[in-house]
């Protein structure tokens, strides 16, 4: 295996597992602000019991969060060293943006909230978590910004030694690809959010424990759940999906399965890519959907894989066709499970409902895959390039770094996150076994070794 195939994956592992944990913070920082937003209006303590759960949740999370991110932006001095001395310039700019927001505003604003409650007013405990909420919204902002720019740069220029540099910053955060495909992210996270929330809602009320809090959280799950799920296919996916067909068609052709162009083009939900033959196998697909989809019209022409070098194609070709099918498939799932439950609650009966207790309990991994699926798209997408249209994959790696390098940290990460996959679970799990109420006794317990 050569070292470039071995530095892609290393990549790819890290960032796969590292995005685990971000898209849960993102969206459950919202989902407590929620929490303690009904805690102020309705003057119930039940709320705030549950915002302190989830404020637990969310710190061994973070924690994770931010143990797996650090080695990543190490990684593009030792893994994709030409990458990051041609483009620092750029991408170093909101990714030092991105440090400040997270180590500084994020992580000092959720200790302040963990730690101050008994400290603070009901609005200045409120204000922490609204803090929370946005340094965490800001750090994936100037992360998306970075991916985006790598998607389709602007606002840059290319000094006499090769070495790009931005020409505006406010346009490199105005980039039109970073403002939808951050739209389209946020909405993945609140739906994590979402579902974990809800699956935990389901477990207290299926298992009769901690009922109340239970109903709170699918209250607040659901509803959250319904909207994100909707809004992640419109509008942030479709105007996603209409910008990059203009700015990446092949990438769009290679998604849908589209060897040839075609006016009225189908869009394929299931099948399975033939590169050799340059077909669908066994597909099922929908006549005209796929131009209508993209340019508003059935008879419009929707550029295919024929209309590009075969060198250009993304790769490898049938992953990211597969991919991006689980995405969609999950999101359309998505919408379906929440609107039923929504439509429960608003009838009273989700609480007593255990054909839909049970899928909303199941399904908390799903939005994980879906995610991850979405990433993926995004990033076999861009391939061959590392910067679209200016940079080629292999002028970014470390070619002074061996493949038995490579391999002996890869599988040195992988030992190491198998630990702390096992770690996150065992912390996660005595949270959840232990419920969300706080025994009078343990109050009484804390308030005697807590100084005034």
């Amino acid at each position: 295996m050569d070292a470039l195939l071995l530095h892609r994956i290393h990549f790819a592992f890290t960032i796969t597992f590292h995005y685990l944990f971000p898209q849960l913070t993102m969206g459950l920082s919202l989902l407590i602000v929620a929490l303690k937003t009904a805690a102020i209006r309705s003057k119930d303590e039940r709320y705030n019991q549950a915002a302190r759960f989830w404020a637990k949740v969310l710190a061994v999370n973070f924690l994770m969060g931010v143990v797996t991110g650090i080695p990543m932006e190490f990684q593009f001095g030792t893994n994709w060293s030409q990458f990051a001395r041609t483009t620092g310039g750029v991408i170093g700019q909101p990714l030092a943006m991105e440090g400040v927001f997270s180590f500084f505003l994020e992580s000092a604003f959720l200790g302040l909230f963990l730690f101050g409650e008994k400290r603070l007013s009901a609005w200045g405990h409120w204000t922490s978590a609204l803090l929370v909420f946005i340094g965490s919204w800001i750090s994936g902002f100037f992360i998306i910004v970075t991916n985006a720019w790598m998607q389709h740069p602007v606002a840059y220029r290319v000094l006499p030694n090769g070495v790009y540099e931005v020409t505006s910053f406010w346009g490199l955060l105005t980039n039109p690809w970073a403002l939808l495909q951050y739209a389209h992210n946020m909405s993945g996270a609140v739906i994590t959010a979402a579902f974990v929330m809800s699956a935990a809602g389901a477990f207290y009320v299926l298992e009769n424990r901690f009922a109340d809090h239970g109903r709170i959280f699918l209250r607040v799950g659901v509803t959250a759940g319904v909207i994100a799920s909707i809004t992640q296919i419109f509008p942030t996916g479709d105007l996603h999906g209409r910008y990059m067909a203009k700015h990446q068609p092949a990438t769009i052709a290679a998604m849908e399965g589209l060897f040839n162009s075609r006016t009225g083009a189908p869009i394929v939900l299931i099948g399975q890519p033939d590169e050799v033959a340059r077909r669908i196998d066994n597909p099922i697909a929908v006549n005209d959907v796929l131009s209508f989809l993209i340019y508003g019209t059935t008879k419009a022409e929707v550029t295919g894989l024929d209309r590009f070098p075969r060198e250009d194609w993304p790769e490898p070709m049938p992953l990211l066709f597969y991919v991006y099918h689980i995405m969609a498939g999950l999101g359309t799932y998505f919408v379906f499970v929440m609107i039923v439950a929504a439509l429960s609650l608003w009838k009273g009966k989700l609480y007593h409902t255990r054909w839909i207790l049970w899928p909303l309990l199941l399904s908390f991994p799903f939005p994980y895959i879906a995610n991850t699926a979405g990433w993926l798209t995004a990033e076999l997408g861009r391939q061959p390039w590392v910067v679209y249209g200016l940079i080629r994959v292999p002028e970014g790696y470390s070619k002074y770094v061996s493949s038995g390098n490579a391999l002996f940290t890869l599988m040195g990460f992988m030992g190491l996150y198998t630990v702390l996959s096992i770690l996150f679970i065992v912390l996660i799990y005595r949270i959840v076994d232990a419920g969300p109420a706080v025994p009078a006794a343990a109050e009484k317990e804390f308030a005697s070794v807590t100084p005034d």
